[in-house]
Formats: C-alpha cells, structure tokens, sequence
C-alpha cells in the first residue's frame, strides 16, 4: 500500500493518492490531473475510483477531467446530485482498491453531502481517514457554505456535524491517521493547524470542536462563533464541480495567447477585461498599467483572486513575468476563472516602450514615517482584525484588504493617509484596488508592518492572538 499527500501550499489544500497491487484511488484532485495519470504510469498501475468529499467552494477539483481521461468512476457519498455520472455510495458501501478498501462515511454538516473515507489495510485494519473538509487539525469545517441546504439554517447543520463527528469519527481508534482537506490558510475554517497529517488521538486531546463533555449547543456556539463570511466566488466553484467545467488544456491554450499592447488595450476598454498584474508588488510600485489591479502570483494569489474578483466569469488579461505564463492560467483555473483571454507580450516593458502612460504606487519607509507621523496622522492597517487587534499603530484604523470596498467612504478624500500591511503584498493589492477607484492620495508603508516593529512609531502592546 502507498499513500501520498499532494500538498498545493496557495490554497492549502491537500488531495491524496493511494495505491495497492495495481490499483489507484485518488480523492479530492486538484484541477491539473496529468501528475496522477503520470504517477500511476510510472508505477504501473491504473486509477480505479476518484473519491469526492464534497461539492468543494474554494477550489475546482480535477474530478470531471481525471475521469473523462481514465475511464474511472466518480465517486460521492449521500445526498449528492451532480449532473455528470457518478456513484453516489451508501454509507457504510466499501470500494476495494487492490489489497485494500475504502469505505464510505457519510459525515453531513459541513455540507449534506460530506463524507469522509475510512481506508482499511491489506488485513481489515482501520488505517486512516481521509477526512476531506468535516474535521481538520485543530478545527472542523465550516457550517455555513452548504447554501441553506434543504433549507437548513447554518446552526442546525452544524448540530448535523455534531451528531456526524460523534456517532462516526470520535469512536475511532485513536491511532487512526486524519489526512484532512485543507490546513492553515484556507478559508474553509477558522484554526486550522499548519501540520497537514496527525491522529485521530492527539484531535480528540487538542481540537477544540472533539472535547468529549461538548454538548451540542456548546458546539453549535463555539463552532459558528467567529465565522468571516465566505469568499464571494465559493458558490460559483461550488457550481462548476456539480455541473461540470471546460478541460483545463482548453483554457490553458486560450490564456496564453500574447497581446500588443494595442490589442490588451482594446480588450480592456470594449471587452470589459480586468488587467490583473501578478508581478511583485516592487515592480508594481514602480509603474503600472492605470486601472489594473495587483495580486502577486508569489503570494496567496488564487484565494485573493477569488476573494477579491469574485466573478468567475469576468474576462482577463494578464501583465505576467516573463515565462509563468502557462502557471499563472493554471492557478487562475484553479478556483475557476477560465475566461483568461491573453496577457502583455514582453512583460510591462513593452507598456512603456509603447509610449503609454502609466501609474506608480507612491512608497515611504518606516523609517522616514516616523520622523513624521503623529497622534493625527491618517493610518489605515489593511490586516485581518485579528492581526489588527494583536499589535497595531496606536493611531491606525482597521480596513481588512477582503473587505475593503465597503471602506471606501472612510479614507480622507482630499489629504494624504498612508497604508500599510503585515509586509506589504496586501496593501499593494489594497493601492492598486485604491486606485482603481479613483483614490490616489495615500501612501504606502514599504515593509508593512514588519517594518514598524523595527520603528519607533507609537505601537499598542502585543496581545497574543489566540487570547482576543
């Protein structure tokens, strides 16, 4: 038997390959299925079944391709009701695998149609569970992205989790290893552990959704307690893995297609394309298209684009260094935005050579702030409120990035407010967002808060952030 975690850090997400005796399962591929198919080749053996947790929010999976490519089935548990053919098992139905054998788990909550997969060894041992988004390291999923299945409220699905974690998971054995669906980073939770493999044991000690005297109010409270609303784009991923989705060599194909400078233009001003620099927000800085908007592809790119774009279908053009052409479109499908119509040919570069204009991002240091700022000055921190609450500028207001549209009207309109973040990646996304507003007179924190630190500019006591 082998099992392998493939781990994709900018969505935190983890999909899983088991192999035995010839036979392969995957569960939960991500959208680019070639890597499976080449490591079943490599070891000479074929994909049998491709296991589905749930309809996924926060990403597309590969599901649809991988079977359109291998001829195996897709597989979920009750209550799913996808358009495409699938077996939809019944709780308790096993799945042989060569050697070993996958049983099915219905765990609704996070969704109604959850399900987790218990993996038995070669001798019918209880070996791991692969647990997809109903139970983390440190958290479990959350309740409010079934949208109102069958009419329920976020609190009665998540008195379902309850009942599913309890009458399911918990009695397992506690050397049973939790391979979950997602680790810190993903929005599908709210204290999710950066470790991305534990036991099911050491949950029961630490998680605080396992404790065993939990009633299920306190549960219902304390998981729904806290919740950020969902990213706007959840539900349109959630759509494209029920119905289906274009295969991804298609969209790759169309997305790297070079555009001049006249022609990026023209898609821009009469086709309604969002410019979308994924550059560093340095270069960023230093000049860019006027009205495009910055998410580096060397940071949380994808789940920013998805918090931020929303529209799924909104058509883009892209200012990309020069060769992540083909990886940029990638991580764009991942979450779903397939309408990539080209990028700049020859980078920004080719901008300015044009003789367009363009803008810059106006920057000061910590350093050179300090010598400046005062209990007046206008600071507006772009951090989520929990960072802004554990150590912040004594004077600064708190405008997260991911909800920065309805700050709009609190920024000065007519005198200079500086802004600034944990290192500086989001509050050059919050200039470019700024700026596409038409709010030009802020300045940026270079450094972000990092920086800060190392100032002397008045700061509040650090406040450790799990005690707020």
């Amino acid at each position: 038997m082998k099992i392998e975690q493939i781990y994709t850090g900018c969505l935190a997400q983890g999909a899983y390959y088991i192999e035995s005796n010839g036979e392969v399962a995957i569960i939960d591929p991500l959208r680019e299925v070639q890597p499976y198919i080449d490591m079943a080749t490599k070891n000479n053996a074929s994909i049998t079944y491709i296991f589905e947790t749930h309809f996924h929010a926060d990403f597309v999976s590969g599901h649809v391709t991988l079977s359109k490519k291998t001829g195996a089935p897709i597989v979920y548990g009750p209550n799913a009701n996808p358009t495409f053919d699938a077996i939809i098992a019944k709780d308790q139905q096993e799945f042989k695998v060569g050697n070993v054998t996958l049983v099915t788990l219905h765990t609704p909550g996070h969704t109604m149609e959850s399900t987790t997969y218990l993996l038995k060894d070669e001798n019918g041992e209880d070996y791991a569970l692969f647990t997809g988004d109903t139970l983390f390291l440190g958290d479990v999923g959350r309740p409010d992205l079934a949208q109102k299945a069958a009419d329920m409220t976020q609190d009665q699905l998540a008195a379902t989790l309850y009942k599913s974690l309890r009458t399911k998971i918990m009695p397992l054995s506690n050397d049973l290893i939790i391979y979950p669906g997602h680790g810190a980073g993903s929005a599908c939770g709210k204290n999710l552990s950066k470790e991305t493999k534990g036991t099911l044991g050491d949950q029961k000690k630490n998680n605080y959704a396992l404790r065993a005297d939990m009633t299920e109010a306190e549960f219902v409270k304390e998981v729904t307690e806290g919740l950020l609303p969902p990213p706007q784009y959840f539900p349109l991923n959630v759509k494209m893995n029920k119905e289906g989705y274009e295969d991804i060599a298609e969209v790759i194909k169309q997305g790297t297609h070079g555009l001049s400078p006249e022609e990026l233009e023209q898609l821009a001003n009469e086709a309604g394309a969002l410019v979308l620099d994924v550059r560093s927000q340095e270069e960023f800085a230093k000049g860019h298209i006027p009205q495009s908007i910055f998410i580096g592809i060397d940071g949380s790119f994808a789940p920013w684009v998805g918090a931020l774009i929303g529209d799924v279908k909104q058509p883009i053009v892209l200012v990309i260094p020069e060769g992540r052409e083909e990886e940029t479109i990638t991580r764009l499908s991942r979450v779903g935005f397939d309408n990539t119509l080209g990028y700049l040919k020859g980078g920004f570069k080719t901008w300015v050579q044009s003789g367009r204009e363009y803008d810059m991002v106006r920057q000061i240091t910590a350093a050179a702030l300090e010598t400046i700022i005062n209990k007046e000055t206008p600071v507006f921190d772009v951090r989520k409120n929990s960072e802004f609450l554990s150590e912040r500028i004594e004077a600064a207001k708190n405008t997260p990035l991911d909800d920065l549209n309805n700050h709009l009207n609190e920024f000065p309109s007519e005198e200079n407010f500086y802004i600034h973040c944990a290192g500086g990646y989001r509050s050059m996304i919050a200039a470019s967002i700024l700026k596409s507003r038409g709010i030009h007179n802020f300045v940026d924190i270079a450094g972000g808060f990092a920086k800060i630190k190392e100032s002397t500019i008045p700061k509040t006591a650090y406040v450790c952030p799990s005690t707020l």
